[in-house]
């Protein structure tokens, strides 16, 4: 029975996920099965898209995160994630290479998606991600990172730039790599 519900999932799309992910057909058929069960409709919403990153995220506002998560996810811009997006993204952010996940990266701080990055949307995002971090971490950050204004101004120094100047991804993948404290910055990893 399980193959029948896989056989849904349209060759191109296995044979593309096949190609440009590194999970095995096996693999992509139980992630869509389960993907099916979860959504019905093919498709993810934004909110039920924040519901998941809540679950995540318990003891945080993960709201703001999972809707900029969710727009450089949704890369036909179309409103919804479908199994291909979900499937590539999961890849780029669980098992890709650094230079792709900071691609990525790079796509989650150009809110406005216009191919480069400002300082307002380096506070954007830091705003974001700072909301994820619970209010007893947050008092034992350094005094340079522990507010998301501090962290914004920390990250935007890695990168030269004047605050009115812009950054493409080329400069913000290379700024990150050159900067091993940048990285911290760009993401929040619960402590376990």
């Amino acid at each position: 029975m399980g193959n029948a519900k896989s056989s849904a999932m349209s060759k191109e799309i296995l044979e593309d996920l096949k190609l440009n992910t590194r999970f095995s057909e096996y693999e992509l058929s139980q992630w869509y099965e389960n993907f099916q069960k979860q959504c019905p409709s093919g498709r993810i919403t934004p909110d039920e898209f924040k519901k998941i990153y809540e679950r995540f995220f318990p003891d945080s506002d993960a709201a703001a995160y999972a809707q900029h998560v969710f727009r450089s996810f949704d890369t036909n811009d179309d409103g919804t994630l479908d199994f291909k997006e979900y499937i590539i993204a999961l890849h780029m952010t669980s098992t890709g290479k650094t230079e792709r996940k900071l691609e990525w990266a790079f796509s989650l701080f150009d809110v406005d998606k216009n191919g480069y990055i400002t300082k307002s949307e380096v506070a954007e995002i830091c705003q974001a991600i700072f909301k994820l971090i619970p209010k007893e971490e947050q008092e034992n950050l350094p005094a340079d990172e522990n507010t998301p204004e501090k962290r914004a101004d920390k990250l935007w120094s890695f990168f030269n730039k004047k605050d009115n100047e812009r950054l493409a991804e080329g400069e913000f993948i290379q700024g990150v790599l050159d900067n091993e404290d940048a990285i911290h910055l760009i993401q929040y990893e619960p402590k376990k």
